[in-house]
C-alpha cells in the first residue's frame, strides 16, 4: 500500500504518518524509486498508533506501548503502569480545567456587560487576581 491508501485507512494525515516514520515509530518498506511501501503490519502498527493517540498518549508513551504490545513476554502490569500514569495526568488536567472554569465563571458573573467602561474580566487578567476560590 501506499502512503495515500494506508492514510484513508487510519484515518490519518499523510504528514503524520511521515513523522511516526521519521521518528522511527514505523519503517516502512522502500521501492525502488524511493516511494514507502507499507505492509499489514505497518497499517497494523499505525491503527494502534492512532488509537493511543486518540486515547490522550504522548509519543513517547505510544512508543512504550508499541514496544509492549509486540512483545508477547511483557507483563500486563508494565502496560498499567504506563496507562496508570496517563490516567494520573487525566485527572491533573481536568482538575486544572474546572479551576479555570471556575476562575472565569467568577469573572464572567462579576462582569455586568453593559456599557461602562469598568470590567471585572480584563482587571481580573490584568492584576492576576482572578478567581474568589484560591487565593492568587
Amino acid at each position: 500500500m501506499n502512503i495515500k491508501d494506508v492514510a484513508a485507512k487510519t484515518g490519518m494525515p499523510a504528514k503524520t504518518i511521515r513523522y511516526y516514520e521519521e521518528i522511527g515509530l514505523i519503517a516502512p518498506g522502500r521501492s525502488l524509486n524511493g516511494y514507502r511501501h507499507f505492509s499489514d503490519s505497518d497499517l497494523h502498527r499505525l491503527t494502534f498508533l492512532a488509537r493511543a493517540r486518540g486515547l490522550g498518549f504522548s509519543i513517547e508513551d505510544c512508543r512504550t506501548l508499541l514496544g509492549l504490545y509486540q512483545d508477547s513476554a511483557r507483563a500486563s502490569s508494565d502496560v498499567k503502569a504506563v496507562a496508570e500514569a496517563h490516567l494520573q495526568r487525566i485527572h491533573e488536567k481536568i482538575a486544572e480545567l474546572r479551576a479555570l472554569e471556575a476562575t472565569l465563571s467568577d469573572l464572567v458573573h462579576a462582569c455586568a456587560g453593559d456599557s461602562r467602561p469598568d470590567c471585572p474580566i480584563l482587571r481580573g487578567i490584568e492584576t492576576g487576581k482572578t478567581c474568589a476560590h484560591k487565593p492568587q
